[in-house]
């Protein structure tokens, strides 16, 4: 993908999930590789594992992404005063399986792009392994489809409607 230019913005884009372990960590990873300079992805929970699932570092290095870097964290490190400012946040939590997702304060564009938990998911590798696949395309399709947006060309009204149809599809 091509850099930015001076003039275009580098945005930041925050995804939040409980655990901070699979979904989340995946979508940043996912984030940074697709976003290539027009991104810079981060994530965060708001009870963190303290560590990614071995099975979501595993997918990444997999399909050819950096591991390096990803780390479970508070969703505190975010509130700092000298924490970067967020530009978009999306939640990855699925409510449907009666999780907490986190509520993000302050100014940025937000979206629920909720997702079962793979790392709930119980049964032998392989039936694990897919559910951490599956998650993988779909965020990797949510996040295609955002990174796509002519973001500077939307008002907020219409951006915010993409965002929470993103989240649908």
């Amino acid at each position: 993908m091509s850099q930015p230019s001076a003039a275009e913005k580098s945005f930041n884009v925050l995804f939040l999930c409980t655990g901070n372990s699979a979904r989340s960590i995946l979508a940043e990873a996912i984030m940074n590789d697709l976003g290539a300079g027009r991104f810079h992805a981060y994530s965060a929970g708001s009870m963190p594992k303290g560590e990614p699932h071995p099975m979501a570092l595993d997918l990444i290095r997999k399909t050819g992404l950096p591991v390096e870097g990803l780390r479970s964290k508070s969703w505190d490190e975010f509130a700092a005063a000298d924490a970067p400012k967020m530009d978009f946040v999306f939640t990855v939590c699925d409510n449907a399986a009666n999780e907490v997702c986190p509520i993000w304060p302050g100014q940025p564009m937000t979206a629920h792009w909720g997702l079962p938990d793979p790392a709930a998911v119980e049964g032998d590798e392989v039936a694990q392994r897919l559910a951490f696949a599956e998650t993988y395309r779909l965020l990797s399709n949510r996040i295609r489809i955002f990174a796509s947006l002519p973001l500077r060309s939307l008002d907020e009204l219409s951006l915010q409607n993409r965002l929470n149809e993103i989240g649908r599809e």
